[in-house]
């Protein structure tokens, strides 16, 4: 569980409800359900619209990308990159075979069986640039979900407070059922602001930051696969590797 995007979401919704007590206004006050039909069944029908049912269904798993951290170790790649440069130059490539049984990310494993198998440099390079290409646009797709959400929950909530402030223009002849309805009304404004700046929007920022870091992973597996099938020396790998990580890094790496 990513704690960080649990606590940033739990500290939002406390920071609303405080506000609300501080004011002295009811809890009870801010729930309406005509509003949360209108604001989540509007934002999730708008959304739909926008993309396909195979798009849609990755949602749940964006979700988890979003609320359980990923482990990305670049400094444990950037040994076992090291690690199978140093068995190439002394057994060949051949001999990285039983190595592949070891690793589970499936684009380090077809960048090493695409060298094993005698594949020109510039095809794997190509290739896998296609692969890393490919893989950043799924990612941007499930990121742009959640802002395209972002983007229409504060709309319906204007919506649904229009639709509210109608209803109760209807009604003017009961004069004291009128403050509490404009108040009802302009829940769903809440309800769409609020939902769509700490949940949808922060999801989205979220996705697309898991995104570049898992980019970034991928950029060291190719740079170090390009860098083993080249027969580069297991340090001149490493050096070459520890470029793409923050000076910090390298450091603790190193100690």
């Amino acid at each position: 569980m990513d704690l960080v995007t649990v606590g940033g979401l739990f500290v939002g919704i406390c920071a609303l409800l405080i506000g609300v007590v501080v004011e002295g206004g009811h809890l009870s006050g801010l729930v309406s359900l005509p509003a949360f039909i209108i604001i989540f069944g509007g934002t999730i029908g708008a959304t739909a619209i926008g993309f396909s049912v195979k798009e849609l269904k990755a949602v749940p798993s964006m979700l988890r990308i979003a609320f359980f951290e990923q482990e990305q170790d670049s400094a444990l790649l950037i040994k076992t990159m090291s690690k199978f440069a140093e068995t190439a130059r002394r057994n060949g490539l051949l001999a990285l075979e039983d190595e592949l049984v070891a690793i589970d990310d499936k684009f380090l494993l077809k960048g090493m069986q695409l060298v094993i198998d005698g594949t020109d440099a510039e095809l794997v390079r190509n290739i896998m640039e296609t692969e890393l290409a490919f893989i950043q646009e799924r990612h941007n797709k499930g990121a742009s979900i959640f802002d395209a959400a972002g983007g229409y929950a504060p709309t319906m909530g204007i919506i649904g407070t229009v639709m509210g402030l109608v209803h109760v223009l209807g009604n003017l002849q009961d004069a004291e059922a009128l403050g509490p309805a404009i108040a009802t009304a302009f829940l769903a404004t809440l309800y769409g602001i609020f939902s769509a700046n700490i949940f949808f929007l922060p999801i989205a920022a979220k996705l697309k930051n898991r995104s570049s870091n898992q980019i970034i992973v991928y950029e060291i597996a190719l740079e170090g696969i390009l860098s083993v099938q080249a027969g580069d020396n297991p340090r001149i790998v490493e050096e070459k590797l520890e470029a793409f990580l923050a000076p910090s890094d390298r450091v603790q790496k190193k100690n």
